[in-house]
C-alpha cells in the first residue's frame, strides 16, 4: 500500500499526518478549526486518499500557521507516498459543481511545483477559517508534494460553497492523477519525473 507519515514540530505548530493513497478515503481530522476539518474531510473522501491529520497550532494568534503548516505536512506525506511517481496516471482535471458554485482544478504530479489560484471570496471567513488561507493551503500542499496545480473558481455566491467546491475539485483531480497506470511506466518523455 502507498502510505506515508509525517511529523512536523515547530514553535507554532505540532502536526502529525498520515496518508494512504489506496485507503478508500477514510478521514480522521482534528486541526482545531472546524471549517478546515470539514474541507480536509472533503479532500480525503473525494480523492479516495485516507488521511489522519492531528494538529495543535497557535490558534490564539490566528489560523494562518495551522493551515499553512498542515498544507506543508500533507504535501510532504503525499510526495513521500508517491515515491518516484512512476506508474501513475500523473495528470488529473475535474470540474465540480456545488449548488450555485462551479470550480475547476487541473494538476500534474510532475515534481515541478507551481500554483495558479483564481478564486475570489466575498467574506473574510467561514467560522474560524480565514478564506484567504485557501490559497496558502494549496500553495503549501502543491509545493511540498511536487505538484503543478491550477485552481479556477468559475462562479458562485455562497463562500462556504465556493471554498468547498474548490477542495472537492482538487480532490477529484488528485484521485485521477494518483491512479496507478496499467503497465507501471513513468509517463514522461524523459523517462523520470
Amino acid at each position: 500500500m502507498r502510505t506515508a507519515k509525517i511529523e512536523r514540530i515547530t514553535k507554532e505548530t505540532q502536526i502529525s499526518v498520515s496518508v494512504a493513497l489506496d485507503g478508500k478515503g477514510k478521514a480522521a481530522i482534528d486541526t482545531g478549526i472546524g471549517f478546515f476539518d470539514h474541507m480536509l474531510i472533503a479532500l480525503s473522501v473525494h480523492s479516495g486518499i485516507s488521511m489522519t491529520v492531528k494538529v495543535k497550532g497557535d490558534l490564539h494568534v490566528d489560523c494562518h500557521h495551522t493551515i499553512e503548516d498542515t498544507g506543508i505536512a500533507l504535501g510532504q506525506a503525499l510526495g513521500q507516498a508517491l515515491g518516484t511517481k512512476s506508474g501513475i496516471v500523473r495528470y488529473g482535471t475535474a470540474y465540480i459543481p456545488m449548488d450555485e458554485s462551479l470550480a475547476m482544478a487541473s494538476l500534474d504530479l510532475s515534481n515541478r511545483p507551481f500554483l495558479v489560484f483564481n478564486c475570489d471570496f466575498t467574506n473574510q471567513s467561514c467560522g474560524e477559517y480565514d478564506l484567504c488561507m485557501t490559497e496558502e493551503f494549496f500553495r503549501a500542499f502543491a509545493f511540498n508534494s511536487g505538484m503543478t496545480l491550477h485552481i479556477n473558481l468559475l462562479y458562485g455566491s455562497n463562500d462556504h460553497h465556493k471554498a468547498e467546491v474548490v477542495y472537492k475539485a482538487v480532490a477529484h483531480a488528485l484521485k485521477t492523477a494518483v491512479t496507478e497506470n496499467k503497465d507501471g511506466s513513468t509517463l514522461s518523455t524523459k523517462g523520470v519525473l
